[in-house]
């Protein structure tokens, strides 16, 4: 695998959308044909090589390209936006739509994040050693389609509106998360190993939400069903099985009504 190194020298006045930082745009290209990619401060457009010294050298395909982006890079918007392989290591703060629509790949930031991150996600793995915004994994405004597939790993604290529109795949916070978790799911999984607010699975209609600390407030559309042992992916302990949204409708199976889930730990 090649490696491209991105180190900032210019901080945009306002926010910078750099979408072309990741492996498909990079891939093929020389150093000055990556230095020439598009980017955009408002209406205006630039280069990336005005914002970024650019140095080595990307792989003939995105599976083969991987990009280190470093320095503050809170003001650089979509970074790995639409990536289908390869990787992005991200030292540095990143603001919006981090891995945004991805669909393969690896993306980590050692760092915080701003919101919508993996918005769309389809496939690929998102790490963020740090603290995710709001609407981690959501979808879009305006879309119905949020999180589809892949995976996204936040070691610390996540915002509020989570997985809102979640379709498929996987979250795990490695904190607490605010208010606003799965709203309108319809898949997936998302893992909570912290403590959550109030409004978990409000409008769910199917998925699992796994909560290892306390809820301030249930649903009252969830309704207690046992208490059961998990074992999953490292997490063990017995948990209280909630069933819900029960306001929602609700698809069956084989005869059966499938309501979303929501476990509680109550022992470690």
């Amino acid at each position: 695998m090649e490696t491209v190194t991105l180190t900032i020298k210019n901080q945009p006045e306002l926010h910078l959308e750099a979408e072309t930082i990741a492996p498909d745009a990079f891939a093929g290209k020389k150093t000055e044909e990556i230095a020439d990619l598009t980017v955009y401060v408002g209406r205006e457009r630039h280069r990336l090589g005005d914002f970024f010294e650019i140095s080595g050298k990307a792989g003939a395909t995105p599976e083969e390209t991987k990009i280190v982006v470093n320095g503050d890079l809170s003001r650089v918007k979509y970074i790995g936006m639409k990536m289908t392989g390869g990787e992005v290591v991200v030292n540095g703060n990143a603001d919006m739509y981090v891995g945004a629509w991805m669909q393969g790949g690896k993306l980590t930031v050692n760092g915080n994040v701003d919101a919508f991150a993996g918005t769309g996600m389809k496939g690929g793995e998102l790490v963020i050693k740090g603290n995710a915004g709001n609407y981690l994994g959501a979808a879009y405004r305006g879309d119905w389609r949020g999180m589809q597939g892949g995976k996204i790993t936040v070691t610390g604290n996540a915002g509020s509106d989570i997985g809102t529109f979640m379709n498929g795949g996987e979250i795990v916070v490695g904190g607490d998360a605010d208010v606003h978790v799965a709203t309108h799911a319809e898949g997936g999984k998302i893992v909570i190993k912290g403590n959550a607010k109030s409004r978990v699975g409000g409008q769910m209609v199917e998925g699992e939400i796994y909560v290892l600390g306390s809820i301030d407030v249930m649903m009252p559309g969830f309704v207690y069903r046992e208490d059961v042992d998990v074992d999953m992916d490292g997490i063990k302990g017995r948990f209280a099985l909630y069933e819900g949204d029960l306001g929602e409708r609700h698809r069956k199976r084989k005869g059966q009504t499938i309501y979303a889930k929501l476990y509680q730990r109550i022992e470690a």
